[in-house]
């Protein structure tokens, strides 16, 4: 599939997602920047280098052995029967080991060999991956001699300052408002998020192929025509963004040490995981210019000041339903709210800082008047006696009524 996304708005430094091998197709990180079939061009060629090596090595072991076992029978002509028919017996079964690596390395083609059908090797190969991954995989996963779990850190934090894209700043040709659309979105982020739940890797490539199925019946459903490449690799960018899967790079990096190569190498899994990595490499490195944007703009939005603008209410078409209309004016209110909370919070601080300043010059103020005019403290006056209190002046008064009873 050649890169053609840039005539869709989305640019991408082709030099360092093509095939380093020249052949105008995806390179694979994971493949050393290869894409499917120049990898498997590699792999075979390595593949029959080492077959011939140990070939070599087998001949010469065995042409050793022969020479040591002349040796042995020229020199020790003297011995015991027994010990001639021990050094034979041990002799023969080296050989015969040195045989079966032979065999063991020889083209099925050869006359006599048992030619397996690839569908039993493959299914063999997959029951054998999945005894040994899903009991090695907690010590295989991420593992600390690496730096899988840094990468997933810096990737998890990119998409989430990246939470403000849109789907036409991809040209992505989803439209989210059909339902049938809707459903096919949510359920391609379920199933790439789904994937860090799975243990054995061909297990995690059938959620990578689950999720691109969905994106492609989005995009035939709303074009109402069979998705073209074009179309896909920027709508799984948008998934990504939106799902923001968990460890998604543990997770590549799994697959590619430990998956059977066969299956990378060939068929539709290794398409969509070919296709994920370029996603992945494109969301790293996503600018300014990737998105048709100013770089103003770019840092305005990365930097969370403000966010693109919501689509207006009353440029809905008749047809979308209130609920969509509804959505947006809420999303249209939060904006405003979040704006006049802004603002509130920047009046408060200006206030604080009022008050603070009156409070200091009052008090300067008041200790400037108490050092110009102190303050006397004079002693208290002598307190006047009470009425009814005993008083030698007052004895010309009359004496007091004494009660009388009187006879009926």
């Amino acid at each position: 599939m050649n890169l053609k996304s840039e005539r869709r708005g989305i640019h991408v430094d082709q030099s360092e997602l093509l095939c380093k091998k020249g052949c105008g197709y995806y390179g694979n990180p994971a493949w050393q920047g290869f894409c499917s079939k120049c990898w498997r061009e590699e792999y075979h060629k390595a593949r029959q280098k080492q077959i011939q090596e140990d070939w070599e090595l087998a001949e010469r072991l065995q042409r050793e052995e022969e020479e040591a076992y002349a040796s042995s029978q020229s020199t020790q002509g003297a011995q015991s029967l027994t010990f001639s028919k021990f050094e034979e017996k041990k002799t023969n079964e080296k050989t015969r080991k040195v045989t079966t690596v032979k065999k063991f390395f020889t083209a099925s083609s050869r006359t006599g060999a048992k030619k397996v059908p690839p569908e039993k090797v493959e299914k063999a190969m997959d029951q054998i991956e999945k005894y040994i991954m899903t009991r090695q995989y907690k010590y295989v996963f991420c593992p600390e001699t690496t730096d899988d779990e840094k990468k997933d850190l810096t990737v998890q934090k990119r998409i989430r300052a990246l939470h403000w894209v849109t789907p036409q700043m991809l040209c992505v040709p989803v439209n989210e408002e059909i339902p049938e659309v809707s459903d096919m979105v949510v359920k391609a982020i379920t199933d790439i998020i789904e994937m860090d739940s799975k243990r054995v890797p061909r297990d995690k490539l059938a959620c990578i192929t689950k999720c691109s199925k969905h994106i492609f019946n989005a995009i035939k459903i709303t074009k109402n025509e069979p998705a073209s490449a074009d179309d896909f690799l920027p709508t799984l960018i948008y998934i990504v963004l939106k799902g923001n899967p968990p460890r998604l790079q543990s997770n590549i990096q799994y697959i590619t040490r430990f998956c059977n190569p066969s299956r990378l190498m060939t068929g539709e899994d290794g398409y969509y995981f070919t296709n994920l990595c370029c996603a992945v490499a494109f969301i790293e490195k996503l600018d300014a210019q990737s998105l048709n944007l100013s770089q103003e703009d770019f840092d305005r939005f990365m930097t969370g000041q403000t966010s693109p603008k919501k689509q207006e209410s009353d440029s809905f078409s008749p047809d979308v339903c209130l609920g969509v209309k509804q959505m947006y004016k809420n999303l249209d209110l939060l904006s405003q709210l979040n704006e006049r909370q802004e603002r509130i919070v920047s009046e408060a601080k200006k206030l604080e800082k009022d008050l603070i300043d009156w409070t200091d010059g009052i008090t300067k103020e008041v200790q400037d008047i108490v050092e110009k005019y102190p303050l006397e403290i004079k002693p208290k006056n002598q307190a006047l006696a009470a009425i009814d209190s005993e008083n030698v002046e007052n004895d010309k008064l009359p004496p007091p009524l004494q009660p009388q009873v009187y006879a009926g």
